[in-house]
């Protein structure tokens, strides 16, 4: 590790080039109430190497990656990453992630955003997807501020079965706006009510994620059918972008914005991040969509060239009247995502998910026929809810204590789920894991 301070003399040079006589006067505006005037806890310092040494002994207390067998997704998903995507990754020509201001040469970058784009598009049967985004939990917010922009209706239904940390970002970025956030309650199949939805009016869109946070596949087409008569637009989220090998398109279900979370599709878990936005849209829309687009062209010799297109000028100049505050995208995350569909290719995502969906319903089945309550019957996609009879925090200890998470307590986000778990199997478990699970939690 390197460690670059600026000398005293560097730093009085550099306050003196301002204007001011010391560090403190730089916080002058803070009241004085709100600074620390005590000095920082923190230990003796170390050396370099007795630094690594210190980190070398933190890290010997962790188990070793991929001990643990975990049967959690809700948002962030455990799947095998082809070598070739980190080697490829790794390569100095694709390792800067910054936004491509100077177009003319950056074209490797382009068209490394323009491969993304156009691998989105095909995933999800839409017309135009955007350079990226930071997350998920954005790119939803996104799509709902472009609804009310382009409907002028400042009201919006969106499922309580939406991942929990995505309606509380959205919640930031529409309550500043003026905009009404009415939350849809779920019914006894663990899918968003359509009834409820039918009661609502002045709906600028209905915003619903499948699989939804329970692992349920939603009827998007049917909501599409009832928000369009209504005059609003049809916004459909996931997390979990594997889904989309084995269930049918969001396009292909009158759904007008998609927006999601790519984590899954090659970007390892990370202890939480960084995710990756994608934000989609049919062509009626894409001059709402916020950040970038790259298209494809051809010079004057008619050689081919990429460049940012679509860009409208507020979002550099009359800031604001831009479309969003998104002003760069998670480039490298992109790219990640683009190397691993390329890598895994059409008839590869096909399997995974098909592995992905049969593993749980393995789980799911081994679960109900040990007689524990599985209380949705309708269809999922690698993850389900089950209630387990014994005691929530023994169970748990008693689990991790043989490195096994088995799964995540929902009371905390639905409080009527008090006992209730969501179980998340991929790829990368093995029958033998889920026999395990199945053993502890039964016994």
């Amino acid at each position: 590790m390197r460690y670059l301070p600026h000398t005293p003399d560097d730093i009085q040079e550099m306050l003196k080039v301002i204007g001011v006589g010391s560090l403190d006067d730089l916080f002058s505006d803070i009241p004085g109430g709100c600074l620390n005037r005590e000095p920082l806890n923190l230990p003796k310092a170390m050396s370099e190497w007795e630094l690594n040494a210190h980190m070398d002994a933190l890290a010997a207390t962790m188990a070793p990656s991929g001990e643990y067998r975990v049967f959690i997704g809700a948002g962030s998903y455990d799947h095998y990453i082809p070598s070739t995507v980190p080697y490829l990754l790794s390569r100095s020509e694709f390792s800067t992630a910054y936004t491509p201001y100077q177009p003319e040469i950056s074209q490797g970058t382009l068209q490394g955003i323009y491969e993304f784009q156009t691998l989105v598009t095909r995933l999800l049967k839409m017309d135009v997807a955007t350079a990226s985004h930071y997350d998920g939990a954005t790119a939803l917010s996104e799509a709902l501020l472009m609804a009310v922009r382009k409907t002028k209706k400042r009201k919006v239904a969106v499922s309580s079965l939406c991942h929990p940390y995505h309606r509380q970002v959205l919640q930031t970025y529409l309550r500043p706006a003026d905009v009404e956030v009415v939350e849809i309650p779920y019914t006894s199949t663990g899918q968003t009510d359509m009834e409820a939805v039918q009661a609502m009016d002045g709906l600028a869109a209905v915003a619903i994620q499948s699989p939804n946070f329970f692992g349920v596949a939603e009827d998007l087409k049917s909501f599409s059918g009832l928000i369009h008569e209504a005059g609003g637009l049809m916004i459909s989220s996931f997390t979990e972008a594997m889904a989309w090998g084995l269930l049918k398109a969001p396009g292909e279900q009158g759904v007008d914005i998609v927006a999601g979370d790519g984590q899954s599709l090659g970007i390892p878990k990370s202890f939480g991040g960084p995710g990756l936005g994608i934000l989609a849209s049919s062509k009626a829309y894409m001059r709402q969509l916020p950040g970038r687009l790259v298209g494809i062209t051809t010079d004057l010799d008619g050689k081919r060239g990429f460049v940012l297109t679509l860009a409208a000028r507020e979002q550099h100049i009359r800031r604001e009247k831009a479309t969003s505050n998104i002003c760069s995208n998670n480039g490298l995350c992109a790219m990640n995502a683009a190397m691993y569909m390329a890598s895994v290719g059409g008839s590869g995502f096909k399997r995974l998910a098909q592995i992905n969906h049969n593993k749980a319903e393995y789980l799911k089945k081994r679960l109900k026929d040990e007689g524990l309550e599985v209380p949705f019957a309708s269809p999922t996609f690698n993850e389900f809810v089950v209630k387990f009879s014994q005691d929530p925090d023994e169970l748990e200890k008693r689990c991790l204590a043989k490195m096994m998470v088995p799964g995540l307590a929902l009371g905390k986000f639905y409080p009527k789920l008090k006992g209730y778990y969501l179980l998340c199997a991929t790829e990368t478990l093995s029958k033998d894991d889920m026999d395990l699970l199945v053993k502890e939690v039964t016994a």
